[in-house]
């Protein structure tokens, strides 16, 4: 069995460091979306996910790989935000074992209005704080751990790199 090569001082600190970043912004987002917004970071996200594409609508397997969601997971939110008008299942004639999530009027509504306070948190407690050339190196930085994790890099326009 191979040696395992640990990490040095300064890779502990640069992961850990990610790490805090990541469950503190996430926790960040989702109190300041559910106490302005009444949404959850999860209904952002799927929201925002069929924002992106022109007729607001994705299988449900498309939406899952977007989010990196499993199945039930997927689901359980469709279901939840079904419940509150936001979004609709609707199934695949195509495809009996198929669905569509579509968004509804109430949930283009509900993203509109959380989004500008929503980029104005990520944009104080991350973008402010770089110039262009070091938000350009921490593209390229996240681009080459989505290549190592095997995931295509998304372009700005939603598109793959």
């Amino acid at each position: 069995m191979d040696e395992v090569k640990w990490l040095s001082n300064d890779e502990q600190v640069a992961w850990r460091a990610w790490l805090a970043v990541n469950a503190q912004l996430t926790s960040r987002m989702n109190r300041d979306l559910q106490a302005k917004n009444g949404l959850s970071l999860a209904d952002y996200d799927v929201l925002v996910n069929l924002t992106d594409v022109p007729d607001r609508s994705l299988r449900m397997y498309e939406l899952g790989d977007k989010l990196q969601w499993e199945k039930s997971r997927l689901s359980r939110q469709v279901m939840r935000m079904a419940a509150r008008g936001l979004v609709e299942r609707r199934e695949c004639l195509d495809d009996r074992r198929g669905a569509f999530v579509d968004l509804t009027p109430a949930g283009l509504e509900a993203i509109r209005a959380a989004a500008p306070e929503h980029v104005t948190l990520i944009r104080q407690v991350m973008f402010d704080a770089f110039t262009p050339e070091e938000v350009a190196i921490l593209t390229k930085l996240y681009d080459g751990v989505l290549e190592r994790l095997e995931v295509k890099p998304v372009a700005a326009d939603g598109s793959a790199a």
